[in-house]
């Protein structure tokens, strides 16, 4: 890392495009702080097929997510959409092959978090984060939430929530990003920024 600016990773899953712009707006929020950038990075889906059927490199959106991309982070932020309270299969995929990063501490002592969306307001948001958490716990990361002190969670109509960013997308037609939660997007990643370069002092 010592060749490069350190970077918050900001590694997400996203299938509709709405956890997607949660992690844009993310990497909006780390942009704000010197000394530091975002590098987004995604998951591919993942099949029932027994070979490998999809390219390696995605068609649009952010490239797919290497172990050394994880490793080498300062920082990080994971993101996924609901599935029944908890993250997306991609995403528990990719961690689950990240054990011999968890072996060799590759994670310890940097700050992380986790970000979310869902259909319906009350479709399993919190859950969905803080099962998220449990990898990062497991890594040894420390974990980072949005306090309070952010005006916009205590006045949010649409998504929200002191354990991470979230966006409520609808049962129907996608609703974009409002925004309070695009200000609490980029407010998570200038904390998460803040954290990264002081932990790695």
């Amino acid at each position: 890392m010592s060749d490069q600016m350190p970077y918050v990773l900001v590694l997400f899953y996203s299938r509709t495009g709405q956890t997607a712009e949660l992690a844009s707006q993310i990497g909006r929020g780390v942009a704000r702080v010197n000394g530091i950038e975002a590098r987004l990075r995604s998951v591919p889906p993942v099949s029932p097929d027994t070979k490998a059927s999809l390219p390696a490199v995605p068609d649009s959106g952010a490239p797919y997510a290497s172990k050394s991309d994880l490793a080498d982070c300062a920082g990080l932020a994971i993101g996924s959409p609901t599935r029944f309270g908890n993250m997306a299969a991609p995403l528990k995929h990719f961690l689950d092959s990240t054990g011999d990063l968890w072996l060799g501490g590759a994670l310890e002592g940097k700050p992380a978090g986790a970000f979310t969306s869902t259909g319906s307001l009350h479709g399993g948001q919190e859950t969905t984060l803080t099962t998220m958490m449990m990898p990062l716990l497991h890594h040894g990361m420390v974990i980072c939430g949005l306090p309070y002190s952010e005006k916009s969670l205590g006045t949010t109509e649409t998504g929200g929530t002191p354990y991470g960013p979230t966006h409520w997308a609808g049962t129907g037609e996608q609703q974009p990003l409002s925004s309070h939660e695009k200000t609490l997007c980029q407010a998570f990643g200038e904390r998460l920024a803040r954290l990264a370069l002081k932990l790695s002092d």
